[in-house]
């Protein structure tokens, strides 16, 4: 039996995640092309992302297993979505892209519940993830401002799984808890 120490998939799928989320928020302001959000939705946000949570998958963590490969796969067919538009291929109105958000708005939801029995930070990420998704489907059924409000929720998000990714690094190195998670809001039974 192998007893090497297997790095955290974890760490990758956070990163991906925060930093693709915060990209796209920052084109959504009109700070940035959608050029390198396109990028890093396919490899970072996308790729390593279904990668990280395949990995999760072996280390038997059904949370980040589902969570990881769900958005992965979300990214991955948002970038799909704006080339087929951007080729007339099968384009998508705004109406048809809030559809789009509204399933993802309700696998987030069950995502988020299933936060409230990991730890706080989880929970952050996962409520500001959930009120963006939220905001967005507002915004591209009608109500165009909540897109911008959905931004700014969206970069707290983004930020919010930096926070996860750098606590697992840096209080493993440290050999101590440097950063806190905090406890769960409902604890499993024993």
């Amino acid at each position: 039996m192998n007893n090497m120490k297997l790095g955290n998939p974890a760490v990758v799928g956070l990163a991906g995640f925060g930093l693709t989320t915060l990209l796209l928020q920052m084109h959504n302001l009109g700070l940035c092309s959608l050029g390198p959000v396109v990028a890093l939705g396919l490899i970072f946000g996308g790729g390593a992302q279904l990668m990280a949570g395949l990995m999760e998958q072996k280390t038997g963590n059904n949370f980040g297993f589902a969570a990881f490969t769900s958005y992965g796969a979300f990214w991955i067919s948002l970038v799909i979505l704006w080339f087929l538009n951007e080729k007339g291929v099968f384009v998508s109105s705004t109406t048809d892209v809030g559809y789009f958000l509204l399933g993802w708005t309700l696998i987030t939801a069950m995502f988020w519940v299933g936060s409230l029995f990991i730890h706080k930070a989880m929970t952050v990420t996962f409520s500001t993830l959930l009120l963006g998704f939220i905001l967005l489907d507002l915004g591209h059924f009608g109500a165009p401002v909540f897109n911008t409000v959905a931004a700014y929720v969206l970069i707290i998000c983004a930020l919010s799984a930096w926070y996860m990714m750098f606590t697992i690094i840096l209080n493993e190195l440290a050999g101590k808890e440097i950063l806190k998670s905090g406890k769960p809001f409902i604890q499993k039974e024993q």
